[in-house]
């Protein structure tokens, strides 16, 4: 009767976990480009309430830009024109 080794690499074979390594390049990039930004896209002004109420949450805070995929010039621009609606009263 035979016996089988088991859990050894064979010589020259290396296992799946032995090949991942945190230095290598990841091959799977997903970059969302900017909702604000692409051809098309409203402008940011405090008067657009309806734009504005989309990057609003719920108790009146401005939702972060990791969420929004907003870039860092619009995020700034939006958070501005939403702090002037406040002021206002339009929000």
């Amino acid at each position: 009767m035979a016996i089988k080794k088991r859990g050894g690499n064979k010589k020259g074979k290396q296992s799946n976990f032995a090949k991942l390594s945190i230095f290598q390049p990841n091959k799977y990039k997903f970059t969302k480009s900017c909702p604000l930004s692409i051809k098309g896209a409203p402008t940011i002004d405090y008067k657009n309430i309806k734009l504005l109420k989309k990057y609003v949450t719920e108790n009146g805070k401005i939702m972060p830009s990791r969420i929004t995929n907003v870039s860092q010039k619009k995020q700034r621009e939006l958070s501005i024109s939403i702090k002037r609606a406040r002021n206002l009263a339009l929000i």
